[in-house]
């Protein structure tokens, strides 16, 4: 049976892995989590004169380099002077040239939000009147690339390797102590240790490229690694590494000293381990609270707390799961996991789901915000995706728990059973002549003590030509060398003693995995640590995408900027669109200046639901005042750039209330109009 199984586990641990890979590589560069807010010059408006410079507002603080803020002439040539500085709150600005000539000009900015990750973008501003520019926007991916798929990788490992590490080690301390002198119980935690600090150097490697250029040669630049330790994350990764120096340690003692003391000992140690390994633990999770979602926006001080908590359970949970799975597929029969062991591990499972439910609904709380925003952003529609899972995995774990039961009765059960043969064998030895029936009531232990005894003469009967064989050959030698004959027995002696070992070991295993309690147990916690597989990169892809609550502030000021750029003359409409082809959803932005009767400039902007630009085959416009009967009256817009469509001189007969169509083709077949009305004179 065990043939069977183990083969059909590998293959599906190494299927999730590879459907984890794809998840991971399919995430595409990261969300930004601070959002651009505001801008002067504002997006698309012509100005009259050429500003000094050119500031950025963002929903919360950023950090700034040398390139973050670029401005770019119709020609490609920077035209912005000195470095980016803050002037106040989240407001940045860099200083432009003098004698700047009429055009449209190109703001690029890239930099990196409170909670560690870049943020990239670009819009036009133009001076006198727009013009075509060669400077392309579209492409403003901060965080993708091979470089970025690396860093995705990574972050997935680190999670997956505290996880092992912590749960594994918990695992052992709470609930199967004499798992510390497992071999392949070693290995796992070890292996945890050594995925978590691998990670956590290339992390340290990556971040530079990461947050700038891109590039994978820039991975080994001295110069932005030692900008990388000069910011937050750095030294949140830095401590992450001198805290798994002393994870090391604990885990030395863990598996070296602790294992080898006697059960008395054992218990002072215990306590101390806990205590130590507790504290680790808790600064390893506090180094991911430190730097991400956590460390910024609403509630800090409870929020990073709260954090190191979910993160904590997370570990005792899938950690232990992963352990008790490895070393149900994986123990030596001399050694297997008692149910003891798993009923204290259900326990604890128990409590961290309760830990999970409490610290999650708060951080869905402070990151979402609203109910329409759990299903109307990316980031909430991933949170349904994971509560789902892991409301999968704790009806996975129900059913575990039963199994858990079932074995626990079983063991009471054949305890029992021993107890009652030992006595029943004293009984016969004392009195041979005792009655038959009640001898043959006493041997009569029950189907598992027949396939004991089956087991073993099926084992001795394969075994029996070996040890004549080598019987036999230590004869022969024997009668050539009398003088040897000691030697002899003794190396034949040895020789049975292993043979036996190894028959007996094989019944146990064999005896052990055709337990059908033991089998079912087995097959409920491989499907939980399935789900937990999927659960945590869905998880990691969460933590690299816009908060809903950021996402939904962001989107109010740049309405509220909106609305009071309309108020100074100028009407700005934003009409989503979907046309229901491939990559048909956006937005449709529509400023008309100074939207008077008479001559009016009209800029069209289209982006995608991220509010990254892009560019459509084909874009009218159509403006109808439907009391007076006029219209609709056609605007055919120029395209400028990236995403940019701008017609000047477009004239508004009379002052009302006008409809404004908007048609968008996004392929030969799939179009939309949509439309708007707006007050005009």
């Amino acid at each position: 049976m065990t043939r069977t199984i183990a083969p059909r586990a590998r293959t599906l641990v190494l299927l999730l892995l590879a459907a984890t890979g794809l998840l991971l590589a399919g995430a595409g560069p990261a969300s930004a989590h601070a959002a651009l807010t505001g801008s002067d010059p504002q997006q698309g408006v012509v100005v009259a004169t050429a500003p000094a410079q050119v500031s950025l507002t963002f929903s919360e603080k950023v950090a700034l380099n040398d390139d973050s803020l670029r401005v770019l002439d119709p020609h490609g040539t920077r035209v912005d002077a000195g470095k980016p500085a803050n002037v106040s709150g989240t407001t940045y600005a860099v200083r432009l040239r003098g004698g700047l000539a009429q055009g449209t000009y190109t703001v690029t900015y890239q930099v990196v939000s409170a909670d560690s990750h870049p943020v990239g973008g670009a819009y036009t501003f133009s001076i006198g009147a727009p013009s075509k520019t060669s400077v392309a926007v579209g492409g403003q991916e901060v965080g993708g690339g091979t470089v970025g798929v690396l860093y995705g990788i990574g972050r997935y490992m680190s999670y997956a390797g505290l996880i092992v590490l912590v749960g594994g080690a918990a695992f052992v301390l709470a609930c199967w102590q004499r798992g510390a002198g497992v071999r392949i119980v070693q290995r796992t935690v070890v292996s945890g240790w050594l995925a978590l600090t691998a990670a956590t150097l290339a992390l340290l490697l990556l971040r530079g490229s990461y947050t700038t250029s891109g590039k994978l040669g820039d991975v080994l630049d001295m110069d932005l690694l030692g900008q990388v330790l000069q910011t937050k994350t750095g030294a949140a990764l830095v401590s992450r590494l001198l805290l798994l120096a002393a994870a090391a340690l604990f885990v030395a003692v863990l598996f070296g000293a602790y294992e080898k003391r006697a059960e008395e000992e054992k218990r002072d140690l215990t306590f101390g381990l806990a205590i130590g390994g507790a504290v680790v633990a808790a600064g390893l999770a506090a180094s991911w609270a430190m730097a991400e979602h956590a460390s910024t926006g609403l509630q800090p001080g409870i929020a990073m707390p709260v954090d190191v908590l979910h993160l904590l359970a997370i570990a005792a949970w899938f950690g232990g799961l992963v352990t008790l799975l490895i070393a149900l597929y994986r123990a030596p029969a001399e050694t297997p996991v008692p149910a003891t062991a798993v009923h204290r591990f259900s326990r604890i499972a128990f409590g961290s789901v309760l830990a999970l439910v409490a610290t999650g609904t708060y951080q869905a709380w402070r990151q979402v915000g609203s109910w329409s925003a759990l299903t109307g952003t990316r980031y909430g529609q991933l949170l349904l995706v994971k509560i789902g899972l892991v409301l999968v995995m704790i009806a996975l774990a129900w059913f575990s728990r039963r199994w858990t039961g079932r074995l626990a009765r079983a063991a009471d059960g054949g305890a029992l059973t021993s107890a009652r043969k030992d006595a029943a064998q004293e009984h016969e030895r004392r009195d041979p002549d005792a009655d038959p029936d009640t001898a043959g009531a006493t041997e009569s232990t029950g189907a598992a003590e027949t396939a004991q005894r089956t087991d073993a003469a099926e084992a001795e009967e394969t075994d029996r030509p070996k040890v004549k064989q080598a019987a036999g050959v230590g004869g022969g030698a024997a009668a050539a060398d009398p003088g040897g004959s000691a030697a002899g027995d003794a190396r034949r002696a040895a020789q049975l003693a292993r043979q036996r070992a190894a028959v007996d070991a094989a019944r146990r295993k064999r005896l052990r995995d055709a337990d059908p309690n033991r089998f079912g147990l087995r097959r409920s916690v491989l499907a939980e640590a399935a789900v937990a597989v999927v659960v945590l990169a869905v998880t990691t892809v969460l933590t690299q995408t816009e908060p809903a609550r950021t996402q939904e502030e962001a989107t109010a000021a740049t309405s509220s900027s909106a609305s009071s750029s309309s108020s100074t003359g100028t009407v700005t409409l934003d009409m989503p669109f979907d046309t229901g082809g491939q990559n048909g959803k956006g937005v449709v932005r529509l400023d008309l200046d100074p939207a008077r009767v008479g001559g009016n400039e009209l800029h069209v902007y289209v982006e995608r639901p991220d509010g990254r630009p892009f560019d459509i085959p084909e874009i009218k416009v159509a403006l109808t005042l439907t009391s007076k009967n006029i219209g609709p009256l056609p605007v055919a817009p120029e395209h400028i750039t990236t995403g940019h469509w701008a017609a000047s001189g477009v004239q508004i007969p009379m002052a009302g209330d006008w409809k404004v169509a908007v048609s968008v083709r996004t392929s030969d077949i799939d179009e939309v109009t949509v439309t708007k009305n707006a007050q005009i004179g």
